[in-house]
């Protein structure tokens, strides 16, 4: 369970700084917004803020 719970962990810190990197504080404010949309169970924010974030992140060269 802790291994799980570590991995887990580790894939979010590597899948923030992927976003950081390509997109700077947008990406890292639609993360959040995600996460809080999640937290909420606010649906249409999540969908709305993780397409958001997908479309910005399949972007060639950016």
């Amino acid at each position: 369970m802790l291994l799980l719970s570590a991995l887990l962990e580790l894939g979010a810190y590597c899948a923030g700084l992927t976003v950081q990197a390509k997109l700077g504080a947008l990406g890292v404010m639609l993360m959040i917004t995600v996460a809080v949309g999640v937290r909420a169970r606010h649906k249409l924010l999540t969908a709305v803020a993780g397409f958001a974030l997908v479309v910005l992140m399949l972007r060639p060269g950016a």
